[in-house]
């Protein structure tokens, strides 16, 4: 196979994988009858904090329904709690947080700016991003929102995520951060 039909096997995989689990936890989300009776009555951290006094007909259980915005985000924060939960490492994760703590940068081999957020969960992770591969966020202030896709690798502490850049070598996976509507990869 040509350089380039690899190239664009590669792009196309690394378009849908995560679009295919994203899709399937957000159905395994909205279909509650296929979660055991412990999971349906165990209060969800990630739902939305809006009270009713009516059942919604939707649940019955007083809540809002949920767009398919907030189901693919919820998805994406159950994933990386998922791997947290269970010690995983070389998981391609797709979320957004806040910023909590801006750290100073590494500087030990590949310079990386580092940052903390933290997921509508509460879990915290570590951004590690490769800036001398891609661009520095230059405006980045404690309370700004970060979308991410990249590599999680599991810690303690909530977690590290990283390749949030292109491979110049074109053997992993990219991925990218996202700052007030700015692609960083």
């Amino acid at each position: 196979m040509n350089v380039r039909k690899k190239t664009a096997v590669r792009a196309a995989a690394n378009n849908v994988i995560p679009l295919i689990a994203l899709l399937l936890l957000g159905l395994w989300l909205l279909k509650p009858a296929w979660r055991s009776s412990a999971d349906r009555n165990r209060p969800d951290s990630t739902r939305s904090q809006t009270t009713t006094t009516a059942p919604h007909p939707e649940d019955g259980q007083g809540r809002p329904p949920r767009s398919d915005a907030s189901t693919s985000a919820q998805a994406a924060d159950n994933a990386l709690k998922t791997a947290f939960d269970n010690q995983q490492s070389g998981v391609q994760v797709q979320a957004e947080g806040v910023v909590t703590r801006i750290l100073s940068d590494d500087l030990d081999g590949s310079r990386h700016q580092r940052f903390i957020l933290r997921l509508r969960t509460g879990q915290t992770v570590l951004i590690s991003h490769n800036i001398d591969v891609a661009p520095r966020i230059e405006d980045l202030k404690t309370g700004d929102r970060v979308e991410f896709y990249g590599q999680y690798e599991w810690n303690a502490n909530g977690g590290t995520v990283h390749w949030t850049h292109h491979d110049p070598d074109g053997s992993h996976m990219g991925g990218w951060l996202k700052h007030r509507s700015r692609m960083y990869q």
